[in-house]
């Protein structure tokens, strides 16, 4: 009798994980399995992804995030599919995409060929230049007015190559210092102990909306660098990336995407009801017209 149950057992789980026959995808197969999809955020990345007065994960990539996690709950029948939300660093969060620890990180991660070797990006759903954040009175208004001077960026970026190869090429003389995280660039520039802030522009226009007196502060410079923004996936799993793609190409050609990206860039929003008034730029809108996942670098 234990036989034939054990049996039974074998096939029900065979019949079971052969609805991702047609898909190949590991990634929908373990969630599947685990009955939970586990979603990697920011926590002070706003607009993008924070935690907001209640504790809840919020902002624009979690609002597209939802709308995969939709279309996963779709494709694997689990309407009651639970959902781990795990916070993320720069520095942590392509690894934990790699171990399996998240299936899909949704934050603000850069596009980059370099990381394609280590994950897989979604199609681009923003796109930002680097720029500076400093105060009005503080003389800076480029960043060849940073040399000799400290300034901040955040630990394992973009920013953070480009001030140390400016750094090096051109002799300038400053102090880099890396931030684990925006809240604690934010203090780092509020303190005074750094005369500027670089990072991604809408970040930074973030970050200026939690300080003190926002109106104190001004985004300066020549943007360095475009930024992509795509959500990591673990690479070799084309079904489960075709699916979030798929998921985002439609908001994206689509009136969706207006009133997602007018909610949080062009609206007060939370914990502090600021309005980034961030209108959209021609690039952002030429993307959404064609979306693509190719990175800039």
């Amino acid at each position: 009798m234990r036989h034939h149950t054990l049996l039974a057992a074998a096939v029900f789980a065979a019949v079971s994980t052969s609805a991702f026959a047609d898909d190949a995808s590991p990634t929908l197969a373990k969630i599947q399995s685990a009955g939970l999809i586990a979603i990697g955020h920011r926590e002070t990345s706003i607009p993008f992804s924070y935690m907001d007065a209640n504790n809840q994960v919020v902002g624009f990539s979690q609002d597209l995030c939802n709308k995969v996690i939709d279309a996963v709950r779709a494709r694997t029948h689990q309407a009651d599919l639970k959902v781990r939300f795990i916070p993320v660093t720069s520095q942590n969060r392509i690894a934990l995409v790699q171990n399996g620890t998240v299936d899909i990180e949704c934050g603000v991660t850069t596009n980059l060929k370099a990381r394609q070797a280590q994950v897989a990006f979604s199609d681009t759903f923003f796109v930002a230049t680097t720029r500076l954040l400093t105060r009005k009175d503080s003389g800076i208004k480029d960043f060849a007015d940073l040399a000799g001077k400290t300034v901040v960026t955040n630990q394992g970026t973009t920013s953070e190559r480009i001030l140390r190869k400016m750094n090096e090429e051109k002799k300038m003389n400053m102090q880099i210092i890396s931030a684990k995280d925006y809240g604690e660039g934010r203090l780092t520039l509020e303190t005074g102990r750094a005369v500027a802030y670089m990072m991604d522009d809408v970040l930074l226009a973030g970050t200026r909306s939690l300080s003190a007196n926002p109106s104190d502060y001004v985004l300066v410079g020549t943007p360095q660098s475009s930024e992509a923004y795509g959500f990591m996936m673990r690479r070799e799993d084309p079904a489960f990336k075709k699916l979030v793609d798929d998921t985002l190409v439609q908001i994206m050609k689509s009136d969706d995407i207006k009133t997602m990206y007018s909610k949080w860039f062009l609206k007060p929003v939370p914990p502090k009801n600021v309005n980034f008034d961030f209108p959209m730029s021609e690039a952002l809108q030429k993307l959404y017209a064609n979306p693509t996942d190719t990175a800039f670098d």
